[in-house]
């Protein structure tokens, strides 16, 4: 199992561009709880899914098998 940014930077900057903004919580999603403060809770629960390959909620992270 391995964890990467996505291979798009474009993507990555303008998420991690978001992140700044947000104080860490997710950018494509609203409010300010801990469970989309990243790395979210959903994709936290998708990493330990050993059957789980793909992108995180943003598509910033990608998990491979």
């Amino acid at each position: 199992m391995k964890v990467r940014y996505n291979e798009n930077a474009e993507i990555v900057k303008t998420v991690k561009e978001g992140l700044k903004r947000r104080g860490g919580y997710c950018p494509c999603r609203t409010g300010t709880s801990e469970d989309i403060k990243c790395m979210c809770k959903e994709f936290r629960d998708q990493i330990a899914d050993p059957n789980f390959e793909g992108y995180c909620h943003c598509m910033l992270y990608y998990k491979e098998k």
